[in-house]
């Protein structure tokens, strides 16, 4: 659908630690990011910041906090994500396909990971495909046809051993690797633990989720072949009321539960300080409500990135590593303009005066830069 021609002039942040220049873009009528004058365009920012929309790297649409949800709570949780200017999600696993949702203008873009992959048994119950090890491989290229990512399942609870364990021998996880690499697709792992993590790495696996347990060993490991590590740091303050929940049914889980979260400020920051690539993502669905991305980024500021680093792990960055387009000429028009520079004040980007997806504002705060742009036009 047609709409007005758009125009915004400030401090341009390309989203990554220090790209930045003073300009100015326009927005088109099909909803672009254009370099070049648009007639008869609206000024909507002046003197402000302007970036890309904000990314969540780890995210669960369409997981509710019983299980699977229906579509309409999916849609929901897409529009809150997006209202709080995170305009591009990696969902990382939904039990639901929620593709039917991609031509509603108001839910951000989603790069997917299809469901989880897990063995019977060893994960939540509803949320993932049960495979046996023999089976990954074929199902992991079933998965990586249909989708750029894959989740598996690298470690949970194993009932005979009361803790966390490893759910897949290295052979098959090379294999499975493989054949997603084979396509096209990238894969990524949930873990907690510390068992899991060495086989993982070694068999070429793309990104690692929460990585609680890595050591200086496999801190090196990642960084030696450039794995990601999405820490959903704002997800570890859950890590006491999963060690609860075990009781006396599991008290070495329990207890080691208690000891990653602990330890988690200290081994993520050790990872960023070995160099390995972290980017934020809150791990919203089920036990994190979404739009809470601005949080992710305050927990990665505090835990060693620094808040001009913590701003690229979810923009600029995390766009390139995803490769999807930031402020480039016709881009999608996905960007949040906020009245003062985020790098030095993170709780702006709490309070952004834009928010477009697509050329279409979903929201619009009356902010002095913004009031004054309109009174210009």
């Amino acid at each position: 659908m047609s709409q007005p021609p758009l125009h915004l002039r400030g401090v341009l942040l390309d989203g990554t630690a220090e790209g930045e220049h003073v300009g100015e873009l326009w927005v088109t009528t099909d909803g672009r990011v254009s370099l070049d004058p648009v007639p008869d365009a609206q000024t909507v920012a002046d003197g402000a910041w302007i970036l890309p929309g904000l990314v969540d790297a780890h995210c669960h649409v369409g997981i509710g906090a019983d299980g699977p949800a229906e579509l309409e709570e999916a849609r929901e949780q897409g529009h809150t994500d997006a209202a709080a200017g995170a305009l591009l999600l990696r969902d990382c696993g939904s039990p639901i396909d929620t593709r039917p949702l991609d031509d509603d203008p108001r839910m951000p873009e989603i790069v997917r990971a299809g469901r989880h992959l897990a063995r019977p048994k060893r994960y939540i119950r509803g949320l993932p495909v049960d495979v046996e090890p023999d089976e990954l491989p074929a199902a992991v290229a079933e998965q990586a046809r249909a989708n750029p990512w894959v989740k598996l399942v690298g470690d949970w609870i194993e009932r005979g051993a009361g803790d966390l364990a490893p759910l897949w021998p290295e052979d098959v996880l090379r294999a499975a690797i493989d054949a997603a690499h084979a396509v096209g697709a990238r894969v990524t792992a949930h873990v907690f633990g510390e068992d899991a993590l060495p086989g993982l790495i070694g068999a070429g696996i793309d990104g690692i989720e929460h990585g609680t347990g890595l050591t200086d060993d496999t801190i090196a490991m990642m960084a030696e072949r450039g794995t990601v590590l999405v820490p959903t740091m704002i997800n570890l303050d859950n890590f006491p009321l999963f060690a609860e929940a075990a009781g006396d049914k599991f008290p070495r889980y329990g207890a080691h539960m208690r000891e990653l979260h602990a330890r988690a400020p200290r081994t993520i920051a050790a990872a960023i300080e070995a160099g390995v690539p972290v980017f934020a993502g809150t791990d919203a669905g089920g036990g994190v409500e979404h739009g809470r991305i601005v949080d992710e980024i305050a927990a990665l500021a505090d835990v060693g990135l620094g808040p001009a680093r913590a701003v690229a792990a979810a923009c600029g960055a995390a766009r390139d590593w995803l490769r999807r387009p930031g402020l480039t000429d016709g881009a999608p028009a996905d960007l949040i303009v906020v009245d003062d520079d985020p790098r030095a004040d993170l709780d702006v980007l709490r309070r952004p005066s834009l928010v477009l997806r697509a050329g279409t504002a979903l929201s619009w705060l009356r902010s002095a830069r913004a009031a004054g742009a309109r009174d210009q036009r």
